[in-house]
């Protein structure tokens, strides 16, 4: 193939691809197929940078059990044929490729990275909240106030 062997057109037409992946599944596929959102929010006095997670209300949204395994799958697929790749590239002497390979591993190890703290954040308040509001903490502590109030 003709295009294959420019490097110039290879390169930049995966880094666009690769943006476009990164923009999709930050910003549409996962607050789509398993309700999670993040994004880095950067203080403009102290210049102090944090990660904001956004998840979707189990009790409104319906997540599809096959979309969230395909979701979770490919995720974490992803950072490991890119990594083969990079294998690839040390195995043949073309160097020159793993900077392509690194772009794209700062990429989908980031998106990775963010799901995973935005899952583990969501499980842990939809936990906190199922706990308070259900009546299992909440009530334990109220009937126990309640009860040394009247000894």
């Amino acid at each position: 193939m003709w295009f294959t062997k420019n490097f110039v057109l290879v390169f930049i037409v995966t880094i666009v691809l690769l943006a476009a992946d990164f923009y999709y599944l930050k910003n549409i596929a996962g607050r789509r197929l398993v309700g999670l959102r993040w994004w880095n929010e950067v203080d403009t006095t102290t210049g102090d940078g944090r990660w904001v997670f956004e998840s979707a209300d189990p009790e409104t949204r319906q997540i599809s059990a096959t979309d969230k395994r395909f979701f979770w799958l490919s995720l974490y697929v992803q950072p490991a044929l890119w990594i083969a790749l990079a294998i690839v590239a040390i195995i043949k002497f073309e160097f020159i490729w793993l900077t392509l390979v690194v772009i794209a591993l700062v990429l989908t190890i980031t998106n990775t990275l963010a799901f995973s703290r935005c899952d583990k954040f969501s499980q842990a308040t939809n936990f906190a909240g199922n706990a308070l509001y259900s009546g299992g903490i909440a009530k334990s502590i109220a009937s126990n106030m309640v009860s040394r109030l009247f000894r």
